[in-house]
């Protein structure tokens, strides 16, 4: 089976050079990485091209800015039978692959546990499972979402029922609602084992799965919306 690794970038020279290097390594020739830059204004793209890697397929984002265009601009351009996704700055542990993949010949979707880090991947918490009580369920994540976007793995049926993504990202990140539509259609697996190094920095694009600072009032719209949107998209 085919694996694509999507990842979104944007200004991130200082970690991608490591973190792709730990996910190359563990592909074969015939697998890919397909990354979209959201503009970056520093060296990331450069860095990407130095690499010099034909598995490495890079794209600029031309939809609206922020993360989960980004990835759904990644997403769109996959070709393989098993998607992984991918932050700019964390790093996996070179048994992530094929571990994960072990698990999804039996599943359809899979999230792992991962090993908070600071910058200089020093470790802050062993299981970020522990420390959020993350567990299985469509109703939990819907209310309480701890899945971490970085940490996901899933079939390509995963991904047919997902895309497009809805129409207002504010309202449903990418990550959120991929998880939703794996818990209602799909198979769902967690690993325990930590498989990411998942750095935490002072340039983070998500709160990584943390209890969100959001008011009552966006998190009741965040959660109408989307499952609104789940409802059209399992009777479309």
């Amino acid at each position: 089976m085919k694996i694509s690794v999507c990842m979104a970038t944007y200004n991130g020279e200082k970690y991608i050079q490591e973190q792709l290097e730990s996910i190359l390594s563990q592909l074969g020739k015939n697998d890919e990485v397909i990354i979209s830059d959201d503009n970056s204004t520093d060296n990331t793209r450069t860095i990407v091209e130095n690499l010099n890697d034909s598995r490495i397929k890079s794209f600029i984002n031309q939809k609206a800015k922020g993360y989960t265009r980004n990835f759904e601009n990644s997403l769109e351009k996959v070709t393989g039978d098993i998607i992984f996704l991918a932050d700019q700055d964390d790093v996996w542990i070179d048994t992530k692959v094929e571990k994960t993949v072990k698990e999804l010949e039996k599943y359809d979707f899979v999230v792992s546990d991962n090993e908070i880090v600071d910058e200089k991947l020093n470790l802050i918490e062993k299981s970020h499972f522990g420390v959020y009580n993350t567990k299985q369920g469509f109703i939990r994540n819907l209310l309480l979402p701890r899945y971490v976007g970085a940490c996901m793995a899933f079939r390509k049926e995963v991904l047919s029922k997902s895309l497009p993504f809805p129409s207002n990202e504010k309202l449903s990140a990418h990550d959120y609602w991929i998880c939703l539509i794996a818990e209602l259609s799909f198979s769902v697996h967690l690993i325990s084992e930590p498989l990411v190094k998942y750095r935490r920095h002072d340039s983070n694009t998500s709160n990584g799965g943390a209890k969100s600072s959001n008011s009552l009032k966006h998190k009741f719209q965040v959660r109408f919306y989307t499952l609104y949107q789940l409802i059209k998209r399992l009777n479309r």
